[in-house]
């Protein structure tokens, strides 16, 4: 896993402009929704929204929207009709795409999915063609900067929370967990105060491939930004080793 944890990534997407706020706080808002409609509004008997709240957290959302988000949901269950639908499919060079969309217009979402992989010379596959060169973990992010916990130290009470693996960067720690087991972890080394950059149920590629192709990168990026624009998707997965 060494080298793969992309924290300058999580850093640089943090940094980016308002606009890309506005997408961030969208796309949490809808996760906040459809997490009250499974679970409940209370955050104490609902793991999946305290997991939203955390990552709503980490974005630097303020408390009195997440507050807003949960009782709009509440208040407004039966109108809550998002979808969960995944894409898979291939950039340049055969590069795997794993797209994760919640959406209340399932054509409306196909069709720009599908434009993006057009317009990035891809396309878009049938269900499990990318995903079986993915694993599915929980991945925790920790900057190094922001904490104070000795490496081994903290490697000890991930593991000893359920982690499956701990991994040192240079810039910061990942921690990866089973799906099922991600709450806890991630609950554990909140309750000691460790700050996390990001924490997430994620789609991690087996193996990575690498671009030489000036053309073929720009069509991955043009690919990306259309995915990353667009407010019905949640979360694009790739295997390009940027």
């Amino acid at each position: 896993m060494s080298g793969h944890s992309k924290f300058a990534n999580i850093k640089h997407k943090k940094e980016k402009n308002d606009a890309a706020k506005g997408k961030i706080f969208t796309i949490i808002g809808r996760e906040i929704a459809v997490a009250v409609k499974e679970g409940g509004p209370d955050p104490a008997n609902n793991s999946k929204l305290r997991d939203v709240i955390a990552k709503a957290k980490a974005n630097n959302m303020p408390n009195d929207t997440i507050d807003r988000g949960i009782k709009k949901a509440a208040g407004d269950a039966n109108s809550v009709n998002y979808e969960h639908i995944t894409y898979e499919g291939y950039g340049p060079n055969g590069i795997a795409i794993i797209v994760e969309t919640l959406t209340d217009n399932k054509n409306r979402t196909a069709a720009n999915v599908r434009s993006a992989f057009t317009k990035g010379n891809g396309s878009i596959g049938t269900p499990g063609c990318v995903s079986y060169n993915f694993d599915e973990k929980g991945q925790i992010i920790i900057d190094k900067e922001e904490c104070e916990m000795d490496a081994d130290d903290l490697m000890m009470m991930a593991l000893d929370a359920g982690a499956e693996d701990f991994s040192e960067e240079e810039d910061s720690f990942e921690i990866l967990t089973a799906p099922d087991d991600f709450s806890t972890v991630r609950e554990a080394l909140e309750k000691e105060g460790i700050p996390m950059a990001e924490a997430e149920v994620k789609m991690i590629p087996r193996t990575y491939v690498t671009l030489d192709d000036e053309n073929a990168i720009k069509s991955l990026q043009k690919t990306l930004d259309l995915l990353d624009e667009d407010d019905d998707v949640q979360n694009v997965f790739h295997n390009w080793d940027e």
